[in-house]
């Protein structure tokens, strides 16, 4: 029998109550609905428009007014909203919470999640696993969940000293019934690393069409604009308030990897003042080099993961 034909006839939980029913925490509601992994799902937003929107799509089969009516029954919650948020709502669900139940996140920065849960939670602080699912759209709300947003994708758990070993497994099967690798990380290495490849990218599209927009003839400069710019800023097009949150949250490792970053593109910018075509060739080529081996890298994990599970 298959992970997921047992999930269908004994559920991974009973309730599961997810804070935040957009992109991140509808897809995650839809794709354990579809294995079977949940009995009910609960959601939770700031926005009654939202939320109501989340149950008409099905994502829930019920929105909670509060977070005692949210968490009192639920073995598994779920914070799918902006890292910003995640200490207030700990501090609001913590005297509802039942002994046995988990909390975990899906926020991009890990450092100041714990640091705001261990406020927010003290001695429950074992009950909160942290969280990151490494996947995303252009595309916000409730209307851009899909079920298979977590295929393939890797999920990293942030797992703290005082977890129980059966609850980090626990949510790890959870994100497997979503189709999820799941990886594990220290909440200090998680930050290090996306910072470089997730954090700091999305600064930079955000900057450069923030920049192009800001010119007087913007219009002209988007009406030429062609793949290759729709690609590098595609993630521009991703929510505002939460890469404002994951940026600021994560400000030392971003200002370390952006002086680095600066100071690449300063050694670029005296090459092409010095027209000098043969090191500027070098940096390309190396990049295509290094892009081109990571590439190689996903594909045969890919095939293998496929071979594995057939």
């Amino acid at each position: 029998m298959t992970a997921t034909a047992s999930a269908k006839t004994m559920p991974l939980f009973r309730q599961v109550a997810i804070f935040g029913v957009g992109l991140i925490g509808g897809s995650f509601a839809l794709a354990m609905k579809r294995a079977g992994a949940a009995e009910r799902i609960v959601g939770v937003s700031r926005n009654p428009a939202t939320l109501a929107r989340a149950v008409e799509l099905g994502i829930v089969d019920a929105g909670a007014p509060s977070a005692e009516e949210a968490v009192r029954d639920a073995d598994l919650v779920l914070v799918a909203a902006p890292v910003a948020q995640t200490g207030a709502i700990l501090s609001a669900i913590r005297p509802f919470l039942r002994p046995d139940a988990i909390v975990t996140d899906a926020g991009s920065t890990k450092s100041d999640v714990v640091a705001a849960a261990r406020t927010a939670l003290g001695d429950r602080i074992g009950q909160f696993i942290p969280g990151h699912p490494i996947a995303g759209r252009e595309l916000n709300g409730p209307d851009a969940a899909i079920p298979d947003l977590y295929v393939g994708k890797k999920v990293v758990l942030a797992a703290l000293p005082e977890n129980r070993s059966q609850d980090v497994e626990r949510v790890a099967a959870a994100w497997q019934h979503c189709g999820a690798v799941v990886h594990r990380l220290s909440p200090e290495e998680h930050d290090r690393i996306f910072a470089a490849v997730s954090h700091l990218p999305h600064l930079l599209a955000y900057a450069l069409v923030d920049d192009i927009a800001a010119k007087p003839h913007a219009d002209l400069l988007f009406q030429y604009a062609a793949s290759g710019f729709r690609d590098f800023t595609r993630i521009a097009g991703s929510s505002p308030e939460m890469w404002r949150d994951i940026t600021l949250a994560n400000r030392d490792a971003m200002l370390a990897e952006l002086d680095s970053y600066l100071a690449q593109l300063g050694k670029l910018r005296a090459m092409l003042v010095a027209a000098d075509g043969a090191a500027l060739e070098a940096v390309y080529a190396n990049a295509q080099r290094a892009r081109h081996a990571w590439i190689s890298a996903i594909e045969a994990s890919e095939k293998q993961s496929q071979s594995g599970g057939d």
